[in-house]
């Protein structure tokens, strides 16, 4: 199965930028209701999210987030984010053209890290989660709502068959589970709900080891 590249994936949103919310709203309406603004809600302190798209989570933001960084690949969505900020006249947000596999942003500068259906296109997530694991002070919080595999069998068959198109398409891999690659980047699970059609819907926290409790 072909395995899109950063460039791949910045040309795949450049082109589907214009249609990217209508999609989304579709989406969210019908399959992960409610999954972006729970994870919108666990976001406190300095918050860097990735994929940060056409901007949809910056208006949600509570009062308990001081700063949000926004970063993402496709030079079209952020035009969008930016255009969102100003008309919302949304505060407390920077925007930058950015690879979240190798992020340039200093380390332990986060209290959340957060990832709305962004982890099923990052060509290395591994990569990513090691980056957020290197970004978080300890005791933060890595905060994913995100689609995958299907808890059905027949649910599991269908995303398989037509996941190497959803690939070459949208860069989109459906049946990817976040956790393992969580795991293996350092981060302690805390929380995995499984919600949507076929329990297709992710809501995870996964947290940084917090050294100042080991004793």
């Amino acid at each position: 199965m072909h395995q899109p590249s950063s460039e791949d994936v910045t040309k795949a949103f450049n082109k589907i930028a214009r249609l990217y919310d209508r999609w989304m709203g579709f989406f969210e309406r019908y399959v992960a209701v409610g999954a972006r603004a729970w994870a919108v809600s666990m976001a406190h302190g300095a918050v860097i999210e990735i994929g940060v798209g056409s901007g949809l989570n910056l208006p949600l933001y509570g009062p308990g987030v001081k700063h949000v960084t926004g970063v993402d690949l496709s030079e079209k969505m952020l035009a969008i984010a930016h255009r969102r900020v100003a008309e919302k006249r949304i505060d407390r947000v920077e925007l930058r053209h950015g690879d979240a596999q190798a992020l340039d942003l200093p380390s332990e500068s986060a209290d959340t890290f957060l990832s709305t259906f962004t982890f099923c296109t990052i060509p290395d997530p591994l990569a990513a989660s090691r980056e957020a694991y290197r970004i978080l002070r300890s005791g933060g919080v890595f905060v994913l709502a995100e689609h995958g595999r299907s808890t059905r069998a027949l649910g599991r068959a269908v995303m398989r068959a037509i996941e190497p198109l959803s690939i070459r398409v949208s860069a989109d891999h459906l049946t990817r589970d976040p956790v393992p690659y969580l795991t293996s980047a350092g981060f302690t699970i805390t929380e995995v709900q499984r919600g949507g059609p076929g329990g297709i819907v992710f809501r995870i926290l996964a947290h940084k080891h917090d050294t100042y409790g080991d004793h």
